[in-house]
């Protein structure tokens, strides 16, 4: 069944509220989901650099001048500064450790000062290094203003866990699970986070996920697990690093994967919605001049400060909702 939710803040003063908030509307999901939960959080990390104030585009590469932050996870214990040291040796590019408890850590890496394809390449040997010297380590998502957290269990123990609402940010996706096409773990939780600043959330089943994995395969593209949202958010990705923007690499999905979905996907600057031609997995989207909202149902958007003065709405199939900061 699954349940998503999302919440993305045009007033930044509700910005040190954002983890309280989008943890209770996770939790208001756990009867849709309670195998496992997973959340997304965008924060203004730091300053972009003279001339990339905008940022880069959505789905490419961080700028240079910017921090890039990678999510690490490991069902195993793990002495995270001894792994920065040895990805370190392997990249030559000095980490700062960020823990988020035994099994999470944040590592920071100082940001590239010539051209965005250094970046790329940085993210890729990272990326690389992370499987040579520690295959039992996944890496949820990275980028410059994403941080992501999975795990196996209830979603408010999850929360509670890693301190979620203590967080702040100007925007979040979450989601909980209840496993229909893949296994009970943390890898194969949501969100997906397969590029830089970019997540993905679903409810529902694709029916030729393994069709179109087989093709991203033999374009170079890997898949982690045999999750079938993974696929489409490695689908989203290649367009988008192709130079197709959001809601274009959303209508690939439309055009391209069949089966019954509603996705919520963020990038740094962008949240979008999209529900499938039939509208079968159910949406609520809630707007007002503070925020954005999105979840399965609408209890979990019943909490939400100025609620009742909110315009609400389900999104008609096949039609495509994006908000940009």
């Amino acid at each position: 069944m699954c349940g998503i939710v999302g919440l993305h803040l045009k007033n930044p003063g509700l910005q040190p509220r954002l983890g309280e908030l989008l943890s209770q509307m996770l939790e208001a999901m756990t009867t849709r989901g309670p195998d496992s939960a997973g959340i997304a959080v965008y924060a203004d990390r730091d300053q972009a650099p003279a001339g990339h104030e905008a940022g880069p585009a959505p789905g490419q590469p961080s700028q240079p001048g910017q921090e890039l932050r990678y999510s690490l996870r490991s069902d195993a214990a793990i002495d995270w500064d001894l792994l920065a040291k040895r990805i370190t040796a392997e990249t030559g590019r000095d980490l700062r450790v960020e823990p988020l408890g035994s099994d999470s850590a944040i590592f920071v890496s100082p940001p590239a000062k010539t051209l965005v394809a250094e970046t790329l390449a940085a993210e890729t040997a990272f990326l690389a290094a992370v499987r040579r010297v520690a295959p039992q380590v996944s890496v949820p998502g990275f980028g410059r203003s994403m941080v992501v957290v999975k795990d196996v269990g209830a979603p408010a123990a999850i929360c509670a866990r890693y301190g979620i609402p203590g967080w702040s940010g100007y925007q979040g996706i979450g989601h909980t699970r209840m496993a229909t096409e893949s296994a009970v773990t943390t890898a194969h939780s949501h969100p997906f986070a397969p590029a830089a600043d970019l997540a993905l959330v679903h409810n529902g089943s694709f029916s030729n996920y393994a069709t179109i994995r087989g093709r991203l395969a033999r374009q170079g593209i890997r898949c982690d697990t045999d999750n079938d949202s993974e696929v489409a958010a490695r689908l989203v990705a290649s367009r988008m690093a192709e130079g197709a923007d959001l809601e274009e690499g959303l209508r690939t999905v439309l055009k391209e994967m069949d089966g019954f979905f509603t996705l919520l996907v963020t990038t740094r600057t962008q949240f979008a919605v999209v529900r499938d031609s039939f509208a079968c997995k159910p949406a609520v989207i809630a707007e007002t001049p503070d925020y954005v909202a999105m979840a399965s149902e609408y209890h979990a958007l019943a909490g939400l400060p100025g609620i009742t003065g909110a315009r609400v709405f389900e999104p008609m199939p096949e039609e495509i909702h994006v908000w940009s900061r």
